[in-house]
């Protein structure tokens, strides 16, 4: 089974307003503001899922901070779910600097919704502030053990959209401070899994933690996967294109060229996620 673990999907009154949205919410604007910038829907996902073989898809909207937005979002992400059911796999999403955050998990996992992410701060990085405000948040996924994607990325390289002033040693300290939790890092967590090669503390750290591939064509070469692979483990490595940003085509080439074994791609592509998310089907 494929499995694509970090797609965005949005509604049509999102599609369809984008300059209103941008204009409402500054993180979305620095992502999304361009008309270059890809807006779909769950109808063009399952279009391009059909077309790569791809069975299920983890979907998610946007860390809005308006709750009327990041409500509105979430309830097309539940809607989404009922109509694929044996498609969609879906997870909330909120800013994590919202106070209702915690309320909104509970929502949205009342009304089938089985994570939560890919939460992040676009315009900030990952403060006391951020880390100490999702305490209740993360409690409701730990008591309900629920999937959490966080955003991060890499602290050196080139600039981009949507890359935020976060360090490795937030990073490391929100996984310290919260590690009963089940956290996948997006973007192959910023480049932090290569400290699971230190003697001392930080492969127990990892114990619970994941990390996806998404936009990895665009930061990476496909070496990524071996070298990750040989640092962690295959089997914490979740498949995930970033949909609308990319295809998973692109990933399964980069895949190819990597050399990995094919229990290794096996378990990248879709095992790891299916044990992840308790799907039975493998």
């Amino acid at each position: 089974m494929i499995i694509d673990f970090h797609t965005h999907v949005f509604p049509q009154f999102l599609r369809e307003g984008r300059d209103k949205a941008a204009a409402d919410d500054p993180a979305f604007r620095t992502l999304y503001e361009s008309p270059s910038a890809r807006l779909a829907g769950t109808k063009a996902l399952i279009q391009r899922m059909d077309q790569e073989g791809v069975h299920r898809a983890v979907i998610f909207g946007f860390p809005w901070r308006d709750p009327d937005y990041y409500r509105r979002h979430n309830d097309y992400i539940i809607e989404s779910v009922r109509r694929y059911p044996d498609r969609l796999v879906g997870f909330c999403c909120f800013s994590p600097l919202s106070s209702s955050g915690a309320a909104e998990v509970e929502r949205c996992v009342n009304q089938g919704l089985s994570g939560v992410g890919e939460l992040a701060v676009y315009d900030g990085d990952l403060s006391p502030e951020v880390m100490n405000g999702l305490k209740e948040v993360m409690a409701l996924c730990r008591q309900s053990d629920l999937p959490f994607l966080l955003h991060v990325n890499e602290p050196v390289g080139h600039t981009y959209p949507g890359k935020t002033p976060n360090t490795l040693r937030q990073i490391y300290a929100f996984l310290k401070a919260y590690p009963e939790n089940r956290i996948v890092l997006a973007h192959w967590g910023g480049g932090i899994l290569f400290y699971a090669l230190m003697k001392r503390e930080v492969w127990d750290v990892f114990s619970r933690v994941w990390f996806d591939t998404a936009a990895s064509p665009y930061l990476y070469s496909p070496d990524i996967y071996r070298v990750a692979a040989e640092v962690v483990g295959s089997e914490k490595i979740l498949f995930g294109s970033d949909f609308p940003l990319l295809n998973p085509e692109r990933y399964f080439k980069e895949m190819e060229a990597a050399g990995l074994l094919e229990k290794d791609v096996e378990r990248i592509k879709g095992g790891n996620a299916a044990r992840l998310l308790g799907l039975v089907s493998l």
